[in-house]
Formats: C-alpha cells, structure tokens, sequence
C-alpha cells in the first residue's frame, strides 16, 4: 500500500499552545502517496489540534506545514482544496437526503456537473440505495461514511479522519475499515486519529504516537511480533 514517493504530508516542528497550555512541542510527521497512518494518542493529547493544523483550519504558533510540497502559510485557502476532512461532528445536513447534501458541497467545490461524482463516492462508501433518503434516517455508521463522501467529493490527494470510529458498532467498525484501505490508494495519504492501539495497527500501514506534544512514528509491521514496544505503547495511550 506504502509507495516511496515524497511526502503528500510535511510537517516540520510544529508546535501550538492554547493558554498556558502548549499541545504540540516540536511535531515532525512526514507521510507519503499510498500510505494510510494511525495517530494514536490519548484523549486530549493533541490529535485534534494536529489535524485541524494539516487541514488548515488552525494557525500553529511556530513550524511549517507542507502539502503536496507546497506550504500551508503561502498556497493559504487554495490548497485546502488538496484536503478532505472528516471531524467529530459530520457536517451534514439531517433534513437533506445524501444526493441533497452531496449536491450542496459539490457547490461548494465548483464541481461542475456533480451527478456523475457524486454516484461515484455514494457507490464508494456503499449508500447509494439510500441517497434519497434523509440523513436523519441514517445510522452513525451510515453517517459516517455520508461524511467521507463529501470529504472525497471534491477527490482531495489528502484525506484527514478525526477518530472516525467513535461510536461505531462492530459491523460499521469493519465497514469503515474496508473504506480506509480501499481509499488507500497510490494516489492518497491518508491520516486518521484513535485512541484504539488494535485499530491503529489493523487499519493502517504505520502508526504516529502523539505523546507529550511529539511524534515517535512506527510501520505497522514493525510492531504486530514486538510485544515489549506494543506494551509500551498501550502504556503510553493509558491502556495497561
């Protein structure tokens, strides 16, 4: 799945302080074309805060932040248009059906004749029976993946996942999983947070460790027959 392109994903010391409070202490994180990475770390460790910086939602205080090799502080809000984001909340519209919703970011984007694409990603995340049905209808599965639909509408080379797995039952559990390794192409970097050390290891090719404000970064494989640093790791993230 990994490829040895340069990175789609740069970041370069990277740090951010709320209050008195400094989150992120000096983060380095490289990730490139075909990689999908778990950034693992415990509630409040500063997943969030790391994402919301990638996708340009927040300003870090000091570092650099490249996408696609062109940094965030000098391409701004054009380049955002590289990122899809999924956060906790869906940002969707519960009153519009998926087809309604879909429509609605697509002119967000400029997409111009969206109905093509738009069937293309309902077919993706498997919800293409039920686009004309109201999102308030759909589970928290099913809304989940309505979510990495619109995130993908645009086809971003970067896709961002917010602890995606949040409140998802086991079925929806494995469907997303199938989604992420699916979406997981040559083409696409994908980086999505947990606080599961079990996900992070069966959904992705290598896992960043968010802890104290920095990153230790590890291949999947690397960790599946270490029990001492899988031990540490579970210490780590607060799981004896």
């Amino acid at each position: 799945m990994t490829t040895s392109t340069a990175p789609l994903i740069q970041v370069k010391s990277l740090y951010k302080r709320y209050g008195t409070k400094s989150v992120l202490k000096g983060v380095d994180l490289a990730i490139a074309e075909g990689s999908v990475v778990a950034l693992l770390g415990t509630n409040g460790a500063g997943k969030s805060t790391l994402l919301r910086l990638i996708s340009g939602l927040a300003k870090p205080d000091r570092g650099d932040i490249s996408l696609s090799g062109v940094g965030l502080k000098k391409a701004g809000a054009a380049l955002r248009r590289y990122v899809g984001l999924v956060s906790h909340a869906p940002l969707l519209y519960d009153h519009l059906t998926a087809c309604e919703n879909l429509q609605f970011f697509a002119g967000m984007y400029d997409l111009n004749e969206p109905e093509g694409r738009i069937e293309t990603v309902l077919q993706v995340v498997d919800l293409w029976s039920r686009r004309n049905d109201q999102v308030r209808t759909y589970s928290r599965g099913m809304q989940q993946r309505l979510a990495i639909a619109r995130a993908i509408l645009h086809d971003p080379p970067i896709l961002l996942l917010d602890e995606p797995d949040t409140g998802l039952d086991q079925k929806s559990s494995q469907m997303l999983q199938t989604l992420i390794q699916h979406l997981g192409d040559k083409r696409r970097a994908i980086l999505f947070s947990t606080h599961n050390l079990d996900r992070a290891l069966t959904w992705s090719d290598s896992v960043a460790l968010l802890v104290r404000g920095r990153i230790d970064q590890y291949t999947a494989a690397s960790l599946f027959d270490n029990a001492e640093l899988i031990h540490q790791l579970h210490v780590a993230i607060g799981v004896e």
